[in-house]
């Protein structure tokens, strides 16, 4: 089944697929461009993929005015629940990810960028990497894509980026989670771009999982 199919399958909105198509396709474009450490290719972009599978939890209601979404959304929350990390896990597993492509969605986590700024898992770093350079509606620098998460987020005290200074430190995690993945890539940030990435966009739609 192509990746296509799967986000159709569970009546994904297209802003969600489109989503996880840039992350994935920003993820190709650094591997296209990497050199020297070894990286498990194809697992990073099957993650990659199917790494915010769960954001259907997160839509609320008052975001919703077609009654028919409204029903399938609930559908999926009496199947999968609010928790959408882990649906996440749920989802790429029932969809044959293996454990360790699993593991890398698991921790793929801004909350985490401390913790893998300082390991060896450049396929977590490349994702968290990817996903935090894809904005609502296209692909941004990294400082103007979290500066904007923590304007969003700063009033919602459950939200780590509600404290300024915790977010500020996360970003400076991920600022140094960039500098070494360009250290070991041939191109500069400013190279990934929405054009830079159009011709893998087109070609991770035929994806096959």
């Amino acid at each position: 089944m192509n990746i296509i199919e799967i986000y159709n399958k569970y009546h994904l909105p297209e802003n969600l697929q489109m989503h996880m198509l840039r992350v994935a396709s920003c993820s190709n474009l650094i591997m296209d461009n990497w050199n020297e450490t070894i990286i498990n290719r194809e697992a990073i972009i099957r993650a990659s993929l199917l790494h915010d599978m769960g954001n259907m939890a997160k839509i609320s209601d008052n975001e919703i005015e077609d009654e028919k979404f409204r029903k399938i959304r609930k559908e999926y929350i009496d199947k999968y629940g609010r928790d959408s990390h882990k649906i996440n896990l749920v989802i790429a597993t029932e969809e044959g990810l293996k454990d360790y492509e699993v593991d890398i969605i698991d921790r793929k986590s801004s909350k985490r960028s401390e913790e893998t700024l300082n390991s060896e898992r450049y396929d977590v770093k490349i994702l968290l990497y990817a996903d935090q350079r894809v904005a609502p509606y296209g692909v941004t620098s990294l400082r103007e894509r979290l500066e904007e998460v923590k304007k969003r987020y700063k009033n919602i005290v459950s939200s780590v980026w509600s404290n300024e200074e915790k977010a500020n430190h996360l970003i400076d995690c991920s600022l140094g989670i960039e500098k070494q993945i360009m250290e070991h890539c041939s191109i500069s940030p400013e190279a990934i771009n929405d054009e830079s990435i159009k011709k893998y966009m087109e070609k991770l739609k035929e994806y096959n999982i």
